[in-house]
């Protein structure tokens, strides 16, 4: 006879367990998000302005020299040697300004 008055007190009791408990015990505090490092670092001014020129030149030397059609050896020595010459030279100033 009590058996079925039983069985939904006991569903109603679970119901209520699953909605009051969580309310009653503190919430965790919420693990800090994880620091990203920067895979690259910031391009200074200098920097930045080196590499627009470093493709603007050959840009405007090619246009200039136009060495598809003849002049390729004076393009390689008047368009591409500078910006590789001074990429060069960054590289090696960077090398010895970090040797101890």
């Amino acid at each position: 006879m009590f058996s079925g008055i039983q069985e939904i007190l006991l569903i109603v009791l679970i119901v209520l367990a699953i909605f009051l408990v969580p309310r009653m015990t503190k919430p965790r505090p919420s693990p800090a998000p994880p620091r990203l490092r920067r895979s690259i670092p910031l391009l200074s001014g200098p920097l930045r302005l080196a590499i627009v020129i470093s493709i603007l030149w050959p840009v405007g030397c090619a246009l200039y020299l136009k060495p598809w059609r003849e002049a390729l050896i004076p393009f390689a020595v008047i368009g591409i040697g500078p910006v590789v010459v001074a990429w060069s030279l960054n590289w090696v100033v960077a090398g010895m300004r970090r040797k101890p």
